[in-house]
């Protein structure tokens, strides 16, 4: 068997462990009682899969090979966008932030009413935007705390809470292409193809508002009978624990946290400067601790781990995705992107394009289409996903579950696809 086949055998195996079906099969076939330490990780299972299974990929790397080899592999590859998720979604989830985010997000969802209908359409499609200058990352750490607070925890049903959380995957994806600098899958080709911010927003950003706004107004009408009951639980829930105000916070500690949130958001690609403004920011975190909540670093590491993880296995797969994506006449890349997305990063097939020689306009576009609308539908897809099952899993029992987030997903990206394939 060539060595190449071995490297796409265990990343199948890696995409099937994280996507819950062989975990799933053990469940269902096994008698014996499950072990607390399994039932200790079961709501970070797939981020701490990510992340183990590089062993057994290096340990075939230093069989096929030797262990030089696969410790040189390793060092090669750039954990910049790992670093970097762990760094925003750790600042983006800080108290200043969420009161500065929640603040502006209260402003627009009051026009509405300020109630829970208002806040659902107010997050699902201002947050996303948002993505474009705060990183797609920061902007689902804030848009899945928003959600938590006022939507997740009065209990929606299953069905409208996988159609929420498939709707905001597939809105963050998209979200965040209205400049060059903050969606994964633009960033690593902006350069090389000469894309700047004024070329993102004319050729998609202006689709992507639209697409958007058509996407949730679509869901908001399908669920509109389901927002009467939550906004009936949201009332009993806040009569019967009406909201504490907090401490006040300082103008100074706002805008000192928006000062280095903006600073590691504008040196994104450089770790010697965003990890130790991050390390001078956790003294800062100390120094104002009244005026804080407890630092969460657990989700975010773990978010790290996962994102790692598919940098070393989905490197490997360049030599079978590169010249498929050379066959297909626009329309059929673009099908071919969203279908590639779905199991691999999208920012990894928008790369391997970049590397192809003489590659047509309309062929960088249809990619680039593909893998920013296919972003929501599954959890590997996009560089922000983990990030949002993290923080929102333990609102589905048993965790979400990945056929119902593809076709939580799946309607939003068929719009998605429509709008910027027909404007």
């Amino acid at each position: 068997m060539s060595k190449k086949w071995i490297t796409v055998i265990l990343y199948t195996l890696f995409v099937l462990i994280a996507f819950n079906l062989v975990w799933l099969a053990i469940e269902t076939n096994s008698r014996a009682p499950v072990h607390p330490l399994i039932m200790s990780t079961d709501e970070y299972r797939d981020e701490i899969i990510f992340g183990l299974w590089v062993i057994p990929l290096l340990v075939a790397m230093g069989y096929f090979y030797n262990w030089s080899t696969a410790v040189h592999y390793l060092d090669d590859r750039d954990f910049t966008e790992a670093l970097f998720v762990v760094v925003i979604m750790v600042l983006a989830a800080t108290k200043p932030i969420l009161y500065v985010a929640e603040s502006i997000l209260k402003g627009i969802a009051q026009l509405g009413g300020g109630n829970t209908k208002a806040w659902w359409l107010t997050i699902l499609t201002v947050a996303p935007l948002l993505g474009s200058f705060i990183t797609e990352p920061g902007a689902m750490t804030i848009a899945t705390l928003l959600l938590i607070k006022r939507f997740y925890r009065f209990s929606p049903s299953i069905t409208f809470a996988y159609a929420t959380i498939g709707l905001l995957f597939t809105n963050i994806s998209v979200g965040g292409v209205l400049t060059s600098f903050a969606a994964p899958p633009i960033l690593v080709v902006s350069k090389i193809w000469g894309w700047n911010t004024s070329y993102m927003f004319t050729h998609f950003g202006l689709k992507a508002i639209v697409g958007i706004l058509l996407t949730n107004a679509f869901y908001f009408w399908i669920f509109r009978s389901q927002f009467k009951k939550i906004e009936e639980k949201r009332i009993l829930e806040e009569k019967a624990h009406p909201i504490i105000q907090n401490q006040a916070i300082p103008l100074w500690v706002i805008l000192t946290h928006m000062l280095v949130l903006d600073w590691c958001v504008l040196h994104a690609h450089y770790p010697v400067i965003f990890i130790g403004t991050f390390m001078l920011f956790l003294g800062f975190y100390q120094v104002t601790a009244p005026y804080q909540d407890k630092l969460e670093l657990k989700n975010p590491i773990l978010v790290g781990l996962f994102l790692a993880g598919l940098v070393v296995h989905g490197s490997l797969q360049g030599w079978w995705i590169s010249p498929l994506l050379t066959r297909f006449s626009a329309e059929g890349l673009l099908v071919l992107s969203i279908v590639l997305t779905s199991f691999n990063d999208n920012a990894a097939i928008t790369f391997l394009a970049s590397l192809i020689p003489n590659f047509d306009e309309a062929l960088k576009q249809a990619v680039v289409t593909g893998a920013i609308t296919g972003g929501g539908l599954t959890v590997i897809a996009n560089a922000p996903n983990p990030a949002g099952q993290s923080i929102l899993g333990k609102y589905f029992n048993g965790g979400i579950s990945p056929i119902k987030l593809f076709f939580g997903a799946l309607l939003p990206t068929l719009i998605m696809v429509a709008v910027f394939y027909l404007i």
